[in-house]
Formats: C-alpha cells, sequence, structure tokens
C-alpha cells in the first residue's frame, strides 16, 4: 500500500540511487530507468548469472547499510549509440549497455553484411550475424561468439561477427573513437537489430547501421 509505479524517461528524476533486484534482464531494464536521469544503479541478483549485479540476495541487509551510509563509489560504464537508415522508413535511434547485434531475421538463410570500421572497409561477411559490444557487454552475446573478456575500466568497442563463413572473421577490438557501419546487403533476406536483446526493429536490405560511442553513460555502483 502507498507504492507509486513509475514510468517514462523522467521515472529516476529526483532519486538518490536505483536498486535492481532480479538477473540481468531486470539490470538491463533498471537502466533504462536510470540512465536519463544520471543516477547511479545498483544490482541485487535473484537471477542465474548475474554478471552485471554488484551484490547477491544475501547481500541485501548490508548492502542497503552501505548505501545509508554512502559507503560506496560509482563507475561509469561506456554505452553505445546506434542510427539505423533505410529506404522507406523512419530512422531508428537506440542505444545499449551490453551490445548491438544486427542478425538474419530468416533463420534458414545466412545474412550478407558489409562492416565498416572508421570509414574504412572490414570485410564482408556471409553470416547469422555481427555483434557490436561494449567492454560490460564483452561477458554477454560477444563472449558465446567468442570475443574476449574485456575488463570494464577499459575503454574499448568490440565487433564479433557470429558464425561467419569467411577466412577472417576474428573478434576485434577498436578504440572508443570508433565508429562501425554495417549494411545490409541489398540482395540479401531480412535482417534483425536487437539493443541489449530488448528492443528490437526489422531491417529490410539495404539499411545501413551505425554503431559509436554512447553519449550518456550508465553509472553503476560499487559497494
Amino acid at each position: 500500500p502507498g507504492v507509486v509505479p513509475v514510468t517514462g524517461l523522467e521515472a529516476a528524476e529526483g532519486a538518490e540511487i536505483v536498486f535492481a533486484l532480479g538477473g540481468d534482464g531486470t539490470f538491463l531494464r533498471a537502466a533504462e530507468l536510470a540512465r536519463p536521469a544520471k543516477v547511479p544503479l545498483l544490482g541485487i541478483n535473484l537471477g542465474k548469472v548475474g554478471f552485471l549485479a554488484e551484490a547477491e540476495i544475501g547481500d541485501l541487509d548490508s548492502a542497503v547499510r552501505d548505501v545509508v551510509a554512502r559507503n560506496y563509489t560509482v563507475d561509469e560504464r561506456l554505452t553505445l549509440d546506434v542510427t539505423a537508415e533505410f529506404d522507406g522508413g523512419p530512422t531508428i535511434e537506440s542505444w545499449a549497455l551490453n551490445e548491438i547485434s544486427v542478425e538474419k531475421g530468416e533463420r534458414a538463410q545466412m545474412l550478407e553484411l558489409l562492416v565498416d570500421v572508421d570509414g574504412r572497409p572490414l570485410s564482408r561477411y556471409g553470416c547469422d550475424g555481427v555483434v557490436c559490444a561494449t567492454p560490460t557487454g564483452s561477458t554477454a552475446y560477444a563472449f558465446s561468439g567468442g570475443g574476449p573478456v574485456v575488463w570494464p575500466e577499459v575503454e574499448a568497442l568490440l565487433l564479433v561477427p557470429i558464425s561467419a563463413h569467411a577466412l577472417f572473421s576474428r573478434p576485434l577490438v577498436t578504440a572508443p573513437t570508433s565508429t562501425f557501419v554495417i549494411t545490409v546487403e541489398p540482395f540479401t533476406t531480412l535482417a534483425v537489430m536487437s539493443c541489449d536483446g530488448r528492443r528490437v526493429y526489422d531491417l529490410p536490405p539495404g539499411a545501413r547501421v551505425t554503431v559509436r560511442r554512447g553519449a550518456l553513460p550508465v553509472r553503476i555502483v560499487r559497494l
């Protein structure tokens, strides 16, 4: 009784801290609310993996005591901003804390992608897709695709092809100032763009996806 649910970009305005009680999915949802208000986010793991959480449910009492005593620090985690453009449709703009993925939309077909890095062509892939990840997201989808584990304090961007039919399909670690441009080849199948697995958009052949460092970080509490 007395609890007032809040939604939207201003949900966390005026809060000192945001607690995310759940697994990594809950943490990513909480990041959507905390990031616009620049409010620090503390994850308490109630799920199975909880890579993003700072504490387990058994630590909840001590975590609350530390927060009340302001006995914590705040890290700023690098994020990604993405823009997708294609003929006949509106420009899509979104962001991610873990990763942006461009994947095939048809299960039985291969996706053809052209990838540019910093304005230079890198490779053309016949693949299941490509993952662009942050260091925070290096232990998520990019890790499953064979990418390296990158410490969160390292400022870098990651590019990991998914099941690429190519001689050169190694993961790439670039500068945090780099820009990735992923073009869905005009003759290929439908593609899907996913941001942290939470915001998903259909991309037709010919779509052009631009990924760069996010303008706003996610602020994460460390106890």
